[in-house]
C-alpha cells in the first residue's frame, strides 16, 4: 500500500507528460513521413520510411532559413538588451538608497504590468510610424524590449533583494563605486535569475505574431511565426513539409532549455531563499 502511494504521483506525472508531449511527437513523426497519404494511413505511429528531405524542402522552398534567422537575432537581441536595462534599474531601486523614490519607481513598473499588450497596439503603431522605422526590424525590437522590461525588473529586483548587504560593504571597503559593484559583484551573482528571464523573454519574442504580422510587409524581413502562416497557405496540402517547418520553430527553444536548464532551476529557486 505504501509503495502504491509513493508511485501514484509518479504515474500521474508520467501520464501528464505523455499528454503534453503527444502533439509534438505527432508533428515530429509526421515531418519524416513520405507524404500526406503516409500520414493519413498511420497518423499516430512511427513512420515505416524516414524522409528527412522534408526538412531540406521546407528550409529552401518556404524560406524557413530567412524567417528562422530573423526571429533568432531579433529575439536574442531584444532579450539581452531588456535584461541589461532592467538589471541596472533593479540595482538602482534595490541596492541604492533613494528614499521614497525606490517605492514610487517600482510602483510605476507594476502599473506597466497591468496594461494589456493588445490595448497598446495602436499607440505602438503610431510611435513606430512617426519614428520612421515601420517595416524594419527595429519596429519589433524596440517594442519587444519595452514590453519585457517590467516583468524583467520585477524578477531581478526580487533576486537582488535576497543578496546579503555585507557583499556590498566589503566591495566598498575594497574601493569599488556603484558601477563597479553592479558590474563585478551584483551581475555575476544574478546570472541565474538573468538566465531565467532571458528564456521567458526569448519565448515571448520568438512566438510573437501580432506585431510581426502588422509591422513588417517585406517578405525577407518577416519572422518565423508569420512565415509559418504563409507556409501553410502555400503548402496546405503537404503536411509533412508543414510539420518539418513546425519542428524548426520548436528546435531553438528545446536547445536553449537543454543547455541552460540548471541555471533556470537555480534562478527560480534561489530568489525565494533569503541570503
Amino acid at each position: 500500500m505504501r509503495t502504491l502511494k509513493k508511485s501514484l504521483p509518479h504515474v500521474i506525472l508520467l501520464g501528464y507528460l505523455l499528454v503534453i508531449l503527444f502533439p509534438f511527437l505527432f508533428v515530429l513523426f509526421s515531418s519524416v513521413k513520405k507524404d500526406n497519404n503516409a500520414i493519413a494511413l498511420n497518423p499516430f505511429g512511427i513512420p515505416k520510411e524516414f524522409v528527412f528531405n522534408n526538412y531540406v524542402e521546407a528550409w529552401v522552398n518556404a524560406k524557413i532559413s530567412t524567417y528562422f534567422f530573423n526571429s533568432l537575432y531579433i529575439s536574442v537581441l531584444s532579450s539581452v538588451v531588456s535584461i541589461l536595462l532592467a538589471s541596472m534599474f533593479a540595482f538602482a531601486i534595490t541596492r541604492m538608497r533613494q528614499g521614497k523614490w525606490n517605492t514610487i519607481l517600482f510602483s510605476l513598473v507594476l502599473v506597466g504590468m497591468l496594461i494589456p499588450n493588445n490595448a497598446l497596439m495602436l499607440p505602438i503603431y503610431n510611435i513606430v510610424r512617426k519614428l520612421g522605422i515601420l517595416n524594419t526590424h527595429w519596429a519589433l525590437i524596440i517594442p519587444y524590449i519595452a514590453n519585457a522590461i517590467p516583468f524583467t525588473i520585477i524578477i531581478l529586483a526580487a533576486f537582488m533583494r535576497s543578496l546579503p548587504s555585507e557583499i556590498e560593504e566589503a566591495a566598498v571597503m575594497d574601493g569599488l563605486n556603484a558601477p563597479g559593484i553592479f558590474a563585478r559583484i551584483i551581475v555575476p551573482l544574478t546570472v541565474p535569475a538573468m538566465v531565467t528571464v532571458f528564456i521567458v523573454n526569448f519565448l515571448g519574442n520568438w512566438n510573437e505574431f501580432l506585431l510581426a504580422n502588422y509591422f513588417l510587409s517585406n517578405d525577407e524581413l518577416r519572422t518565423l511565426p508569420v512565415g509559418m502562416v504563409q507556409f501553410r497557405d502555400q503548402y496546405q496540402m503537404n503536411y509533412a513539409q508543414m510539420s518539418a517547418g513546425i519542428v524548426y520553430s520548436v528546435l531553438p527553444v528545446v536547445v536553449i532549455y537543454a543547455i541552460l536548464q540548471e541555471k533556470i532551476i537555480e534562478g527560480v529557486t534561489a530568489g525565494s531563499v533569503k541570503g
